[in-house]
């Protein structure tokens, strides 16, 4: 299963939605959001691509009450998590913060598989030593936004061969915050 990562949205929707279209031209069929959404409307558009969407909430909350709103007319659709989120996808445990030392942490821990977090803007793909003597994946995609970043960054990942790969969205260069 391919699955697009996506984080650090600020609002602005038309952005994200380009990520997600990516991801789906690119065989995705779930996107994990790690936070920072701002607003539902951000949402809405890459709701219309139709592929479900995990979100959790970071340290620009926004308005939770109409993400929460958003997530419960979308017939499933959107699933907003609250702080973080542990779910589970083809047989892969994945655990998404939108803080990158709880993500560390949590990788660290060998209880998961993957572990996606945001708030950086800076994109970061590894495998992490954890404490069971293996490793799990941290990705950190970066900014969708391009805020405070030399661009706008996602992740295409793929669960089945457990390989992620930093994308940029063509004509969206980065800016300052």
């Amino acid at each position: 299963m391919k699955i697009c990562i996506v984080s650090d949205s600020h609002d602005r929707a038309q952005l994200l939605a380009a990520a997600v279209g990516a991801a789906k031209a690119a065989g995705a069929e779930v996107v994990l959001h790690c936070g920072d959404v701002i607003g539902g409307n951000t949402l809405r558009a890459a709701l219309k691509l139709a592929l479900p969407l995990h979100v959790v909430h970071g340290n620009n909350l926004g308005d939770p009450v109409a993400i929460a709103g958003l997530a419960c007319d979308s017939d499933g659709l959107l699933c907003y998590h609250g702080m973080d989120a542990a779910i589970e996808l083809a047989g892969r445990r994945i655990f998404i913060t939108h803080y990158p030392h709880i993500g560390h942490g949590m990788a660290c821990t060998g209880d998961y598989d993957l572990v996606c977090c945001g708030h950086s803007h800076h994109p970061l793909v590894r495998a992490q030593a954890n404490i069971k003597g293996g490793s799990t994946w941290l990705v950190n995609p970066g900014t969708v936004a391009g805020l405070g970043a030399p661009a706008a960054t996602w992740v295409l990942g793929d669960l089945a061969l457990m390989k992620f790969e930093i994308r940029m969205l063509p004509g969206a260069g980065g800016s300052g915050l």
